[in-house]
């Protein structure tokens, strides 16, 4: 069974060494697997019509008799064939004199495609379908619509469908419970497979529910296995007296809330265990989770072993050092890209040796030279800017390490279940005391002059503002704003206290246009998104950003995070195009309402679908083909239900439902998980 969804491409009639490689390419893999994954987008029904019941546009089948052919005047102009069928004449026009000998004269024929009325003359472009008339079985009478690309036309993909669809077997072995499908009234796998890429005018909402749970259970199975590998990995039991924690809230000055103290009982109780922690520390912008690693990192230090943070950007890392130091009370090892020489060596030392406790770094930390003496907690900072395999490259610098992810992107829970489903989730949902809401407010651009000069009275009070851009330059495809055109622009009005920083600059004078805004020599930082995360300046308190109705929600509330981190009064102003559309303003409005960056995230997934919500995409992240946003709301949490049971059922899949679900594991590929799988 197995082998025919591993079946190539190339076996299949019709697919020679040029058309094989681009039908490869549209549908996403060389086998049959891809192609029946390759869902239709809708279908066409072709009626059987008669030509005076034809409108413009109507796709349809017309039964004709060929009365005559018209050569063209012109060597451009196509051919015309005259048909009739007693109700009306019409016109087909060939552009290649070839496809006439499908349209003899006299000839009694099927034709079908889509029809246009002109100056009312009924005509058919280049039919889809001309056949006999004792062959009318050859026309679908309802036929899929594919997504096409790379040169490859309908008729390529039908045929090829048709010969897959011939070799799947009537029924699978059936890996769900009866009484699942007989509640949501699911045919079997290869049935669903068959009604949706040869329909037959009914319904394929129940196969396309049926597939995508298929494709959802699969997944859940193997991230449900992988948690259970996790939780059985040894590990070391990190415990501590509390004094480094004690010492480092006294300086901080204030008390977790509630929400950071459930969060951190919860990791607590990872680090006692004897197995490897594996958790995604979560909450929104603000909540506090830098404290609450710090909190684990000093509980590793106090049980006599190392920790290391990793952070995506220097400025970042150089914010959580200056904090830690602060805090911590001991020294603390700061190990970028850009330490070199003899400070790089002194550096390396120091954590081989393990007189640095705790190292704070980027992507540095996890290249070859770095050893460490006894690694033991390692904390990922903005965790989904990491690839999987640098993660593992940091881990395997120690023996059982825990690893601490935390993430400043709140995330909807159907994700939670789907990219970090093999992790255990700790959710910050509170603000520290003392943060006041930052003010949102909605501008047309028209109103720039004015915003401008109420800006240049709030600097001249002393106030630092972030001003984002959607483009570094300006595209004249695009009538958007561009962050230099804009800092040519406010340099001009307000002068050299305008700073510019963007993706395209030189790393060195990025990060020292940043560190000029941190310290106040500039007041307005004119950016891209380069200051979505890791830039913390509690003096800022204004953020402009313009174009807003391009930016997702998601990404919105987190630069408007990067103010209201003081005490004084923040506001986000939110500039839009003076015409926008309907939905645009919705958004906007949504974000202006509302402050809680987790109904944020759920509201943004719904619009955007899973997409790239969080920004850089990682590696080995898995990208559904069957499953639709509205599958992942309706369908997952059942399928994480069922994964648990059955792999506690069949905890080594043995049985015929066992060997049901191997082979549902193999169709998705979930091979990962069907090779540590024994057979019992």
């Amino acid at each position: 069974m197995l082998d025919v969804f591993q079946t190539p491409l190339t076996s299949l009639r019709g697919l020679g060494p040029r058309l094989a490689p681009l039908l490869a390419r549209l549908v996403g893999g060389d086998r049959l697997r891809d192609l029946l994954f390759h869902l239709p987008t809708g279908v066409t029904s072709r009626p059987l019509l008669k030509i005076a019941d034809l409108t413009h546009g109507q796709i349809a089948t017309i039964a004709v008799d060929v009365i005559r052919h018209e050569a063209p005047l012109r060597k451009p102009q196509p051919w015309r064939v005259v048909v009739g069928d007693g109700s009306r004449f019409a016109e087909i026009t060939l552009f290649h004199p070839a496809r006439l000998r499908q349209l003899p004269i006299g000839a009694k024929l099927l034709v079908s495609g889509k029809f246009e009325e002109y100056q009312g003359r009924i005509s058919l472009p280049h039919p889809d379908h001309v056949v006999p008339l004792d062959q009318a079985d050859t026309i679908p009478k309802h036929e899929p619509v594919w997504p096409l690309a790379n040169g490859i036309v309908p008729r390529v993909i039908a045929n090829a469908m048709r010969q897959a669809l011939a070799m799947l077997p009537d029924q699978c072995p059936e890996w769900l419970d009866q009484p699942l499908l007989t509640r949501e009234s699911w045919p079997g796998f290869c049935p669903a497979l068959r009604q949706i890429q040869s329909p037959d005018g009914r319904s394929d909402q129940k196969s396309r529910d049926r597939l995508a749970y298929d494709e959802l259970l699969a997944h859940q199975i193997a991230l449900v296995w992988r948690r259970k590998l996790e939780r059985h990995r040894p590990g070391r039991r990190l415990e501590g007296d509390g004094s480094l924690r004690d010492a480092a809230l006294k300086r901080f000055g204030h008390k977790l809330t509630q929400s950071q103290l459930q969060a951190l009982a919860e990791i607590d109780a990872d680090l006692k265990a004897p197995h490897q922690m594996r958790r995604l520390l979560q909450g929104d912008v603000g909540s506090g989770k830098t404290l609450v690693a710090l909190m684990a990192i000093l509980r590793a230090v106090e049980a006599g072993f190392q920790a290391v943070l990793m952070a995506p950007t220097e400025i970042l890392a150089a914010q959580h050092h200056k904090l830690f130091s602060h805090l911590a009370g001991g020294p603390i090892g700061l190990l970028t890209g850009s330490v070199k020489g003899k400070p790089r060596r002194l550096l390396l030392e120091a954590i081989s040796e393990g007189s640095l406790p705790i190292v704070i770094g980027t992507h540095a930390l996890f290249q070859e030279p770095v050893r460490f003496h006894d690694l033991a907690l390692v904390v990922i900072d903005e965790q989904h800017r990491f690839g999987v395999e640098q993660r593992l490259a940091l881990g395997a610098k120690g023996e059982s390490v825990d690893m601490l992810a935390m993430t400043a992107t709140p995330i909807p829970r159907s994700l939670l279940l789907t990219r970090w489903g093999e992790m255990d989730v700790s959710r910050i949902t509170e603000k520290p005391v003392g943060r006041r809401k930052i003010i949102t407010t909605l501008h047309a651009l028209s109103r720039l002059p004015d915003l401008t000069e109420g800006l240049a009275r709030q600097i001249a009070e002393g106030a630092r503002v972030y001003w984002v851009c959607p483009l570094v330059t300006e595209n004249e495809e695009l009538d958007l704003a561009a962050a230099e055109a804009r800092f040519a622009h406010l340099r001009e009005r307000l002068g050299p206290q305008v700073g510019l920083a963007h993706g395209q600059m030189d790393g060195a004078l990025r990060d020292a246009a940043l560190a000029d805004f941190a310290a106040g020599r500039t007041r307005i930082l004119v950016a891209t998104t380069v200051i979505e995360v890791g830039v913390d300046v509690p003096e800022a308190t204004i953020m402009v950003v313009e174009h807003a109705e391009r930016f997702g929600l998601a990404q919105l509330h987190q630069l408007r995070g990067r103010v209201g981190r003081g005490r004084d009064q923040s506001f986000c102003l939110l500039l839009h195009a003076d015409q926008i559309g309907y939905t645009a303003r919705g958004r906007l409005v949504y974000l202006r309402d509302t402050d809680d960056g987790f109904l944020i995230a759920d509201e943004d997934f719904r619009i955007r679908g899973a997409g790239e919500l969080l920004g850089t995409r990682q590696s080995g992240e898995l990208v559904y083909r069957l499953a639709s946003p509205d599958h992942l709301d309706r369908l997952l949490p059942i399928a994480r239900k069922d994964a648990e049971y059955i792999l506690n059922m069949y905890p080594s899949l043995a049985g015929e439902r066992g060997e049901a679900i191997r082979l549902l594991l193999g169709i998705f590929e979930r091979g990962a998980a069907l090779r540590t799988l024994r057979a019992g």
